[in-house]
């Protein structure tokens, strides 16, 4: 019997960094390595498992409840900081700045883990508690009813999904196969979070055509594509990039960026919670755009602008039992519920409008997406705890 901070340590020695740029579903030989693992050790433990290539989807046995729950977290890392050779550090971690073989982690980052063990990569990549760490807490979930089969539960389906990082993680999955009446990811942050407010999120591809000649013979003909990104990326608010925005506020950011003086290529990812910004943001690039291209050309500028996920609250609204589900949990397990907007998305975005509500749960990390990520050891603890709390509560 293993408990979660060793599934975790094994499930993070696994590289599955996501690629937006592949075709193939999952967008990564090594998601499917983890996946195939997972499905192995769901069958171990007495779950009926249907792995398709895709997803993993396993179903406790059947209880007398008259509810189905969902637990599901990916099993992806986000492309933002290298995923591979992750070498793991456990630190009884007492104060002060972390101090990693290849970054620090500084001490208000800290606060609440004082006194606490702390897991940390060794700071040259990420650590994949995004989700991993979601991942090993529903494996210990499921290995608890594995091995106290006399405890009253409600009916539990557990899904383990691909890609969520490329925003990909739910496109193939039939949401009435799961047979569930509602569900939960576990992927969130710090140990207490709820969350079932996120953006609405948007992609833009822009290729920018220039022209390109001898910069000697350049005055009136050169078409610099690098300037005319320049332009256009100063036409969006600097109040409005990430760097400027916390809580409710959206933004605008540049994620990729390619080529030359001929031809550029550049990402942008456009978000707000509220619905009527949201649309007023892409407004402003396609605008931004029109005038651009009266001005210097018609194709100077290319765009596809595609939403990628909308705000949940308007779905789990109209379901509060859900909610106040949750928060008995983690009161029952004495952990305070942090109420929060997720300044991001999940599968349970997706989901939501797919007709499973599906809000989303902490796994006690914090950083996610960088060198200084990092999960607390008895906030993954407390995670496993409060995960068979809310299933007996609704025996």
């Amino acid at each position: 019997m293993k408990n979660v901070i060793q599934r975790f340590l094994d499930y993070v020695k696994i590289d599955t960094t996501s690629d937006e740029s592949s075709n193939s579903y999952p967008s990564t030989k090594s998601q499917s390595v983890l996946l195939e693992q997972l499905s192995e050790e769901l069958k171990n433990l007495n779950t009926e498992v249907d792995f398709d290539g895709k997803y993993v989807i396993a179903k406790l046995p059947q209880t007398e409840s008259a509810t189905t729950i969902c637990f599901m977290a990916h099993v992806d890392t986000s492309n933002a900081v290298s995923g591979c050779n992750i070498n793991p550090i456990i630190t009884k971690y007492n104060g002060g700045d972390l101090v990693l073989p290849y970054t620090v982690i500084p001490e208000n980052q800290l606060i609440s883990a004082i006194g606490k063990t702390i897991v940390t990569s060794d700071g040259s990549t990420l650590l994949g508690a995004d989700d991993k760490a979601g991942v090993a807490e529903i494996m210990s979930v499921v290995e608890y009813f594995y091995n106290n089969t006399h405890v009253k539960r409600c009916n539990i389906v557990i899904v383990f999904t691909p890609d969520e990082e490329i925003g990909k993680g739910t496109e193939y999955l039939d949401v009435n196969k799961l047979g569930a009446d509602f569900g939960y990811t576990i992927d969130g942050g710090l140990l207490g979070e709820l969350e079932y407010e996120n953006f609405n999120a948007a992609s833009l591809k822009l290729t920018i055509n220039g022209r390109s000649i001898h910069p000697g013979s350049a005055k009136g003909i050169m078409k610099n594509a690098i300037d005319l990104f320049c332009e256009f990326h100063a036409s969006l608010p600097i109040a409005e990039r990430p760097v400027n925005t916390e809580n409710y506020e959206g933004f605008y950011m540049a994620s990729d960026i390619t080529g030359n003086v001929e031809k550029l290529e550049v990402s942008y990812i456009i978000r707000d919670h509220d619905k009527s910004k949201f649309v007023a943001k892409k407004e402003h690039v396609e605008n931004t755009i029109k005038s651009l291209n009266k001005k210097f050309g018609e194709n100077t500028f290319v765009s596809k602008i595609q939403d990628s996920y909308y705000n949940m609250r308007e779905v789990i609204e109209t379901h509060p039992h859900i909610i106040e589900v949750a928060k008995r949990a983690y009161l029952d397990c004495n952990v305070i519920p942090q109420t929060k907007p997720i300044r991001g998305g999940t599968d349970g975005a997706m989901l939501s409008y797919k007709g499973l509500p599906c809000p989303n749960l902490s796994t006690g990390g914090a950083n996610f997406h960088s060198k200084e990520e990092y999960v607390v050891a008895e906030s993954m603890e407390k995670m496993v705890e409060v995960l068979i709390k809310l299933t007996k509560n609704l025996a």
